[in-house]
């Protein structure tokens, strides 16, 4: 971990902040390698029942910053070098990263949210946009395409030709406009106060349930359907007579808040 990004926890819930407000966020290499640091470090806390994902100052995160990497010549043709690797490299992985976590993890975006930033917040499960917030896919502003993740991220939420649109004129949408597009889940004054309801509501639920309803979704959401059912059967395997199972049936039975066991999904 790194002062690029700040990790702290309180009441079980993560809260991974991006802390170079000065530059609304920019992201440079150290703060990839700070997200991709942060996603390893909440993966492993098994107490968790969900991760905020924020920006500090204006803006969540205003895309990469250019001069800061170019700055560094050599570092940067390794960074480049990437794109020759056969499998996932590190700029996807900050936005892709997020989906290993087995807890939900909600993005709450304002501000500038423009490239690497719009691919980040594509990597949650949920996004709650502040009014003020402007969005873009602005790749194609530097004659470039998405390549940190937001395609394969893009795909389940909106239609192919609105996304195309997007990509291929790099235009900057308002928050409604991207909550109409499928981008953003809810729009709000206060999306931190809106993302803790949330969690509140999901906490009733079994850890375990939450964690393997994620990944069946995502293992199952553009499958095959042969493929989607076996993801089902796969993952109620998984959850089925578990301990946090059996706490949900009592729960129900007896009325009373028992409480769960610590994650055992992942």
């Amino acid at each position: 971990m790194n002062d690029r990004v700040i990790v702290s926890v309180d009441n079980n819930i993560a809260t991974v902040t991006l802390n170079r407000a000065d530059k609304h966020n920019g992201m440079d290499l150290d703060m990839l390698r700070g997200v991709i640091a942060a996603q390893k470090q909440v993966r492993k806390m098994k107490n968790i029942r969900a991760v905020i994902l924020r920006g500090d100052g204006p803006s969540f995160c205003s895309g990469l910053d250019f001069k800061s990497v170019l700055a560094k010549p050599l570092t940067a043709f390794t960074s480049y070098m990437q794109l020759w690797l056969p499998f996932q490299n590190d700029f996807q992985t900050w936005s892709i990263g997020w989906r290993d976590v087995g807890a939900p993890v909600i993005a709450l975006m304002h501000g500038n949210c423009f490239g690497a930033g719009l691919q980040l917040g594509l990597g949650a499960d949920i996004r709650i946009c502040h009014p003020d917030a402007k969005l873009s896919m602005m790749e194609a502003k530097w004659g470039l395409v998405p390549d940190m993740g937001g395609v394969a991220l893009m795909r389940e939420l909106m239609p192919l030709d609105k996304a195309k649109e997007l990509t291929m004129t790099g235009r900057i949408i308002k928050a409604d406009a991207a909550q109409s597009l499928g981008l953003v889940t809810h729009v709000c004054d206060d999306p931190m106060a809106r993302a803790l309801t949330l969690i509140d509501e999901i906490s009733v639920r079994s850890p375990d349930a939450v964690a393997a309803g994620k990944f069946l979704l995502q293992d199952a959401w553009r499958a095959l359907d042969r493929t989607a059912l076996r993801a089902e059967r796969l993952w109620q395997r998984r959850v089925m007579g578990g301990k946090n199972q059996r706490i949900s049936v009592e729960r129900n039975n007896k009325k009373e808040e028992i409480p769960f066991s610590k994650r055992t999904i992942d």
